[in-house]
């Protein structure tokens, strides 16, 4: 059974654009079956629509050849028309298209050939194939998707708890409501600290198989990352991968990180940038009125999925028993906040004397709203940021704690 995921309504909505859609994100995240779910829809309304991988030499190899070749692989429908002319559009769908020589200029010359006749929905394995191969030509030719594991409310629905993920939106109208389910959801919660929301993980009800399929994460997936990025000094490109692991939340100091991993600050910058584009990690600035210093100064690491940091980690322990389940919790809350605001707008405050807050979002020039994330409220202190409310008035500021683990932010 495919499972609608939040990300598909915005897809949805792209379909009838004559633009490509391009849907990337990290391996196993579950982007071939979002295509297998618009291959349904598709079929179901009655549009021509085939579906190919690129993972199929045969494909592949014809491809490479000529971008017209794709046809010889889409039998029962007709080649669409030439730009220009009316005809009724095909949908192909094309997945891992990163595996073509050429990905940029095999999507331009499909879209400037057929445009408007053949809508292309493509999936890559990550953003890094799309930075690196996919250049300029291709603008205003595509929009590009990115898809993410499993938020906490997906996970309720894959799971069969449909009953709790209707809880969770009541708890999210109604901020007044008790829900008489709260010790569940909550114990699915520090379950999803633990595991993370890789779709074979979450269905997973066997926790020992839950560490298996991350350990398999951990080296067989993300070795494919870095044998197709180049990436050498294997070894030490997963001591730095777990030196980042271990330092959730916290500055990424770029020289001290080439001292410990004894490797030039140059194969540093390509490591990190690796990580980043392939979806594991993420990389936000620090906020400041000085956009030089903005730029300069160091950033804050996250994880994009709990599950393969704490994989890197070797850590499953129950979440009562851990010291670092502030840094989880701190790194859920950038979930949440990545779900709903661009990356941009995505900052962190501190200061010389290490006064700091966790997540800043800049609704507009000087304004927004500030994040302190505590375990518990009551660690909260407000009057150590009187530095932050005196620079920055028009900010509010809030503490989120363990029990806004639903709370729309």
């Amino acid at each position: 059974m495919l499972f609608q995921r939040s990300l598909f309504p915005q897809i949805e909505n792209h379909l009838p654009d004559k633009r490509h859609t391009i849907i990337t994100g990290a391996r196993q995240v579950g982007k071939t079956s979002l295509l297998r779910l618009i291959f349904q829809k598709l079929s179901a309304e009655g549009h021509p629509v085939f579906q190919i991988s690129l993972e199929d030499s045969r494909v592949l190899a014809d491809i490479n050849e000529h971008p017209d070749n794709v046809f010889l692989h889409v039998p029962t429908l007709p080649m669409p028309a030439q730009s220009g002319r009316a005809d009724t559009r095909l949908y192909l769908l094309i997945d891992e298209v990163q595996y073509a020589a050429d990905p940029t200029h095999f999507l331009k010359f499909l879209y400037d050939k057929y445009e408007g006749n053949l809508k292309v929905v493509a999936t890559g394995s990550s953003a890094f194939y799309i930075d690196r191969k996919f250049t300029d030509s291709l603008a205003g030719r595509k929009r590009v998707f990115q898809l993410y594991s499993l938020s906490y409310e997906e996970c309720l629905v894959f799971t069969g708890r449909e009953d709790l993920a209707a809880e969770v939106t009541v708890m999210q109208e109604r901020p007044e409501y008790i829900s008489p389910h709260s010790a569940g959801l909550k114990a699915i919660f520090y379950q999803y600290l633990i595991y993370g929301g890789y779709p074979a993980v979450a269905l997973e009800p066997d926790l020992r198989e839950k560490k298996l399929l991350l350990d398999e994460l951990k080296t067989a997936y993300v070795k494919r990352d870095i044998s197709e990025s180049g990436v050498s000094m294997e070894a030490k490109f997963f001591l730095l991968f777990q030196m980042l692991a271990d330092q959730t939340g916290n500055l990424v100091n770029r020289h001290e990180l080439s001292r410990m991993v004894q490797v030039d600050f140059k194969t540093i910058d390509n490591y990190l940038y690796v990580l980043e584009k392939c979806y594991h990690i993420h990389l936000i600035k620090p906020f400041f009125r000085n956009i030089q210093k903005e730029l300069t100064k160091m950033p804050k690491v996250y994880f994009n999925d709990l599950g393969l940091r704490n994989a890197l980690l070797n850590r499953f322990e129950p979440i009562e028993n851990r010291a670092d389940k502030g840094a989880l919790l701190e790194n859920y809350f950038y979930y949440r906040l990545r779900q709903r605001y661009d990356s941009d707008q995505l900052k962190f405050w501190r200061t010389a004397d290490q006064h700091e807050l966790d997540f800043l979002v800049e609704s507009s020039f000087g304004q927004g709203i500030a994040y302190e994330v505590k375990w518990n409220k009551k660690n909260f202190a407000p009057e150590k940021l009187k530095k932050f409310v005196e620079a920055y008035p028009a900010f509010g500021l809030e503490c989120l704690d363990e029990t806004d683990f639903v709370r729309i932010l």
